[in-house]
């Protein structure tokens, strides 16, 4: 079965969730193509085992993301069935390329076995819906969702040259200044909720973070109530997380943030109340003001080799 990954660009290379597709796609076919745009990280991805052919993607278009100008420009090249990261890129894409292709897609799958059947949340994460795909479709795949394929492989790279026959054109996109790592790709994520007390406080939120190379999520209340970015938001009405670790702080557990989050690898919880129900999906729990005990964690992470 011929299986096309779509690897979103990334600043620094390939992209993280790229070995992750690779190791999904060996479930479901011998070898695949990897197409990435601009082709950012395209002999990075070539050493992944696994990888039978990539196709670095030319043109001037790929420098700033345009759903409709990247899905006409890849819908010709790909072959059998279609994956990619469930990101904010990788969600608009897969709609736009299914389109324009006439098939199925199906969004935020967590895992994937032989002959295409996939499992993926449903009713804010209360329940599994299990999926059997016929035929060629477009999926995307939850990122830290599956394990990473390893490296090895010594693929082909080529290059296909875009045309610039555009009818929109996005000349160019503003990032806010100073945006941190987004939450949908962080392997470890730090929230912070109402027990917080003041947005201000979320600068500890933000050292801790820094010291483990993590990214910075909040609850709908503070985003809501504090004026934070929703980029920040964790939940049901923000982004859907998977991380290997994720550390909340001050959040209660409302129903729609832990749609977002209950699947994480690990899950540690700081909150002053033992009856809170983000207990009840953590892993590690710690019933203290937040105050005592951030400092003291943050210090035993400096202190790790």
């Amino acid at each position: 079965m011929s299986v096309t990954i779509v690897s979103e660009p990334h600043e620094e290379g390939m992209h993280p969730t790229l070995p992750q597709l690779v190791r999904a796609a060996s479930v479901i076919g011998e070898s695949c193509t990897v197409i990435i745009p601009g082709g950012n990280g395209a002999d990075e991805a070539s050493k992944i085992q696994g990888v039978g052919k990539v196709i670095k993607l030319n043109g001037a278009c790929f420098s700033v993301f345009d759903s409709s100008t990247w899905s006409t420009a890849i819908s010709g090249l790909v072959d059998g069935t279609v994956l990619m990261a469930t990101t904010p890129v990788g969600r608009e894409l897969s709609a736009s390329i299914a389109a324009g292709l006439g098939r199925s897609v199906v969004q935020d799958v967590t895992s994937i076995a032989p002959g295409i059947k996939v499992e993926r949340p449903a009713y804010s994460g209360k329940a599994v819906e299990s999926i059997s795909v016929s035929g060629d479709a477009v999926i995307t795949i939850r990122p830290n969702a599956i394990e990473s394929a390893e490296s090895g492989g010594s693929a082909d790279v080529s290059t296909v040259d875009s045309g610039e026959d555009l009818r929109i054109a996005v000349l160019e996109a503003i990032a806010k200044a100073g945006e941190r790592l987004d939450v949908s790709e962080a392997d470890i994520i730090i929230s912070g909720g109402r027990g917080l007390g003041d947005r201000s406080n979320f600068e500890k939120l933000e050292s801790v973070a820094d010291s483990l190379g993590a990214a910075v999520g909040a609850s709908r209340a503070v985003v809501d109530e504090w004026g934070l970015p929703h980029s920040m938001q964790v939940g049901q009405t923000g982004k859907t997380v998977t991380p290997s670790l994720y550390i909340a702080v001050g959040i209660s557990g409302a129903i729609q943030h832990l749609a977002g989050m209950r699947s994480s690898r690990y899950i540690l919880a700081i909150n002053k109340d033992p009856e809170a129900p983000i207990f009840g999906v953590a892993d590690y729990g710690i019933v203290a003001q937040w105050e005592d005990a951030l400092p003291i964690l943050h210090e035993a992470i400096k202190s790790l080799p």
